[in-house]
């Protein structure tokens, strides 16, 4: 299928990620707004950008650290990019790096911009622990305590937090909120506020409704492992190497997370995190948390072919929706046929499709409502099914069970795996798409020109 070309067509030039690495190893220490530095500078070198020309950069991020609370403009400024550019800091859950390109997509297809940098971060090994308000009270008083009985009553309060904390922690269940114990962030923020449950307790919805047993989810967890581990070669041409401080002498330049020797004996110890009696969902079959960060270079077609660039690929078109927060892990099949129609596709013309792993029984469930003609009918009332998502052309190096979901990064990972994989498969059109906690999906076609 042949595409017209218009100078306010939305490019993309090029694009670079860092390596994703779980929490709590290789990255635990870089500032996420140094891993999206890292991202930015080696995307201005790949791509000899006159940094001047930059309209803006919009960044991804859903941690947002206090001391680079516009973490957009933190990078942009440590990256080379002058003072006069603008830059704005997005949050949309996962799909945080989806919005990014998607408002710069917007920027340069009305006219107001011609060249934009949109990407995402986050380093959740650093999101923190939130003290409760009767320990921050304390602290209160302490910090504002003039006279030395007042200091002294301050730290007496506070030694009775301290023993009523460590019996809280001894006597409550881990993941319960108490008066004294410190709240951990990552696990509130994976926690829906509307209906209370946490992401692993959605995607233990969708495996009970679609017929997904643990065995199912294992065996797509592992196909995920074997297929990035036998990708880490075409997957580093979209990495830069990150050397970590303090002397630089260490670094990393490959995913942390893929293995190669991951079996279904490994997978089958794990236990269920949800229900421990019939659950399904383990550490094995969801996505780990992971840091990382990723870039890409979005311009006008004008723009591009005046400074001499060749587009690697076309935004065609994208969509954002809405559905039940319980069943979140379904928002791909809400997204995508709105994505579809504004690009003037059909399923059928995919020939890649980049679908964000955050839990094999949420990716298999979309797989199946896409392929539902009942489903269809009921939730959208077309007159049949959306298209089949073909195991042959889905996560064809691996997703993020094996990879890793960075939640501010994500978005611009699967449209830049996407687009390198389009270019080296010599096929023409792809689906970037993924759930995102609070009940929405987000989705993005774009069109290989590389």
């Amino acid at each position: 299928m042949s595409s017209s070309k218009s100078p306010r067509d939305v490019v993309i030039v090029e694009g670079v990620r860092t390596p994703f690495a779980k929490a709590g190893s290789k990255l635990k220490f870089v500032h996420p707004a140094k891993l999206g530095q890292v991202a930015l500078t080696e995307l201005i070198a790949r791509s000899n950008l006159d940094t001047q020309i930059v309209d803006e950069v919009i960044v991804g991020n859903t941690g947002n650290p206090s001391d680079a609370v516009n973490i957009a403009r933190v990078i942009a400024l440590n990256s080379g990019i002058p003072q006069k550019t603008s830059a704005v800091s997005v949050h949309r859950n996962c799909a945080s790096a989806l919005e990014s390109i998607s408002n710069g997509f917007e920027k340069i297809k009305s006219g107001t911009m011609d060249c934009v940098v949109a990407g995402g971060t986050e380093n959740m090994s650093q999101m923190p622990l939130i003290m409760p308000t009767s320990i921050t009270s304390i602290i209160e008083r302490l910090s504002t305590a003039k006279t030395t009985g007042q200091k002294l009553s301050a730290l007496w309060a506070w030694f009775k937090a301290d023993l009523s904390q460590i019996k809280e922690m001894v006597t409550t269940p881990p993941m319960s909120k108490t008066k004294y114990k410190p709240i951990i962030s990552i696990i509130d923020g994976l926690t829906d506020p509307f209906v209370g449950i946490n992401m692993m307790g959605t995607a233990e919805i969708l495996a009970k409704e679609w017929g997904l047993t643990r065995e199912m989810q294992d065996a797509f967890a592992l196909n995920s492992h074997l297929k990035a581990a036998a990708a880490q070669g075409r997957l580093a041409e979209e990495i830069a190497t990150v050397f970590l401080e303090p002397d630089f002498k260490e670094f990393i330049s490959n995913d942390f997370g893929p293995r190669a020797d991951q079996t279904m004996q490994a997978l089958a110890k794990l236990k269920p995190m949800v229900d421990k009696l019939t659950g399904t969902i383990t550490a094995g079959n969801a996505c780990p948390l992971t840091d990382g960060a990723a870039m890409v270079l979005l311009m006008s077609r004008e723009k591009a072919e005046a400074l001499g660039y060749k587009a690697q690929a076309k935004i065609r078109g994208y969509a954002f929706a809405g559905l039940e927060p319980e069943r979140m892990g379904l928002g791909p099949v809400y997204s995508t046929p709105i994505a579809l129609k504004r690009a003037g596709l059909t399923m059928k013309d995919m020939n890649r499709i980049e679908l964000n792993e955050a839990f094999a029984a949420q990716v298999m469930s979309c797989q199946r409502a896409f392929d539902s003609d009942k489903f269809a009918q009921e939730k959208f009332g077309l007159s049949n099914k959306i298209g089949e998502v073909r195991d042959e052309i889905l996560n064809v190096n691996g997703g993020a069970i094996a990879l890793g979901h960075p939640v501010g990064a994500t978005g611009t990972r699967l449209v830049l795996t996407l687009m390198k994989e389009l270019k080296r498969s010599n096929t023409q059109f792809g689906l970037a798409t993924l759930c995102i906690g609070g009940g929405q999906g987000g989705s993005m076609i774009i069109e290989n020109e590389g």
